[in-house]
C-alpha cells in the first residue's frame, strides 16, 4: 500500500490528506505537538461550504513523531507556512528516505533570503534526494476542496517523470492534478498572486466593484509576469492555472485569507489586529514585503505591490492609496516593460539577489 505523510496539521494539510483519503493509502499527518495531534483528530471542522460535522476521514492518523509519521514513505507533502518551511525541513531532513517524493504546498517567499520553497527543501536535505523534489500549486480554495467541489492543481519538477508521478498520487476523484516542469514559474504564481488577493480586498472593502476588481487583477498579473520572467519563469506558465487560474480565484473569493486581510483594512483594524485573530497565516503579507525587495533590486515597475508595500509596511492610508493608484497617470498599456516580445517567450536564468 502507498504511504503518505502529510508535514503540518494546517487547513491546506488536513485538505490534502482528505483529498488523498479518496484512495486506499496509508495516510499520517504529522503535527507539532502532541496536544495538536489530538486535537485534530477529535476536532469538528465547520465552515459555510462544508458539511454539518465534517471531521478527519477515516483512516488517518495523526502524530507528533517525526520517525512515526516519515518511516518508508512513498511521498511526503509539505503543507507548513512558508516562513516555517525551513525549520520543518530541518527537523524531517533525516527521515526522507532516498525514492521518496516530497511535495511542497506552500505558497510564499522566505523573508530572509527571498528563496522559493523548494530552494529551501533543496537546501535542508541531502543531494541524492533533490531530483524527487516537486511543488504543488493552483487555483486551490481549500474549503471547497474540502467539501469535494470539483478543482485541479499543478504538480511541477524539473524531471517530468517526478511531475507524472506527483500528479498521478494527488488525482482522485473531483481533484485533477496537471503537470509542468516549470518549478520556479509555478511556485511564482503561487507566491505573487497573494499580493494582488490583498488589493482585491481592499477594492471589495471600498466598494469599487468588479469593473475596478478586473482591472486589478490585469494589471497585477502583468506585476507577476514581469518579475516572475526576470526571476527565470515561463510566462505561459503565469498565464496557466498556476498563475492566473490562481489568481483569478484568490481575488475572486472572500474564503482567500489574503483577500480577506484587504477587507479589513478598509474597515480600520490595524494589521497587528488582523493578523493576531485570523484562523491561518495570509501570506501576502510577507511575500508583498519580499517582491517589494526583489522589485527594486531587478528595477522592475510594480505599482500595486508598492502601494501594498506601504500600507502594510508603513501605515499608509488605505483609501488615499487605491484613490492614488487609480488616478495615476495613464501610459500606453504595455510601457514599462524591459522586455520585447521575443524575450517575453524565452527561458531566463534566475539572476544572483542579495537579501
Amino acid at each position: 500500500m502507498t504511504r503518505i505523510a502529510v508535514v503540518g496539521a494546517t487547513t491546506w494539510g488536513i485538505t490534502l490528506a482528505s483529498v488523498l483519503a479518496r484512495k486506499d493509502v496509508d495516510l499520517r499527518i504529522l503535527a507539532r505537538t502532541e496536544d495538536e495531534a489530538a486535537m485534530t483528530s477529535a476536532s469538528v471542522f465547520r465552515a459555510p461550504r462544508l458539511p454539518e460535522g465534517f471531521v478527519l476521514p477515516k483512516g488517518i492518523s495523526v502524530t507528533a513523531n517525526s520517525a512515526e509519521a516519515l518511516q518508508n514513505t512513498d511521498a511526503i507533502i509539505v503543507a507548513v507556512p512558508s516562513q516555517s518551511m525551513r525549520r520543518n525541513m530541518k527537523l524531517i531532513a533525516p527521515h526522507i528516505g532516498k525514492r521518496t517524493l516530497i511535495i511542497s504546498a506552500a505558497k510564499g517567499l522566505e523573508v530572509e533570503t527571498g528563496k522559493r520553497m523548494s530552494e529551501i527543501i533543496a537546501e535542508e536535505t541531502r543531494k541524492d534526494i533533490h531530483d524527487n523534489i516537486t511543488v504543488l500549486s493552483g487555483p486551490n480554495l481549500a474549503w471547497e476542496i474540502l467539501a469535494g467541489r470539483p478543482a485541479v492543481t499543478v504538480i511541477a519538477a524539473e524531471k517530468e517523470s517526478r511531475a507524472r508521478r506527483g500528479a498521478k498520487l494527488m488525482t482522485v476523484p473531483n481533484f485533477c492534478a496537471f503537470t509542468n516542469t516549470d518549478m520556479i514559474g509555478v511556485e511564482l504564481g503561487g507566491a505573487l498572486k497573494n499580493i494582488i488577493a490583498l488589493g482585491a480586498g481592499i477594492v471589495d472593502g471600498l466598494g469599487y466593484g468588479d469593473n475596478t476588481k478586473a482591472a486589478l487583477m490585469t494589471r497585477g498579473l502583468t506585476e507577476i509576469t514581469a518579475l516572475g520572467t526576470a526571476l527565470g519563469a515561463n510566462p505561459l506558465t503565469l498565464a496557466g492555472l498556476a498563475g492566473q487560474g490562481d489568481l483569478i480565484a484568490t481575488c475572486s473569493s472572500n474564503l482567500s485569507r489574503n483577500h480577506q486581510v484587504g477587507a479589513r483594512l478598509t474597515r480600520g483594524e490595524s494589521l497587528e489586529h488582523i493578523q493576531a485573530t485570523m484562523n491561518g497565516i495570509a501570506e501576502g503579507v510577507t511575500t508583498t514585503l519580499v517582491a517589494w525587495k526583489l522589485a527594486q533590486q531587478l528595477g522592475i515597475e510594480m505599482p500595486i505591490t508598492e502601494r501594498l508595500y506601504r500600507v502594510l509596511y508603513h501605515g499608509d492610508d488605505v483609501q488615499a492609496t487605491a484613490k492614488e493608484l487609480m488616478a495615476a497617470a495613464a501610459t500606453h498599456e504595455l510601457a514599462g516593460r524591459k522586455w520585447g516580445l521575443f524575450s517575453l517567450f524565452r527561458r531566463r536564468k534566475k539572476p544572483e539577489i542579495a537579501f
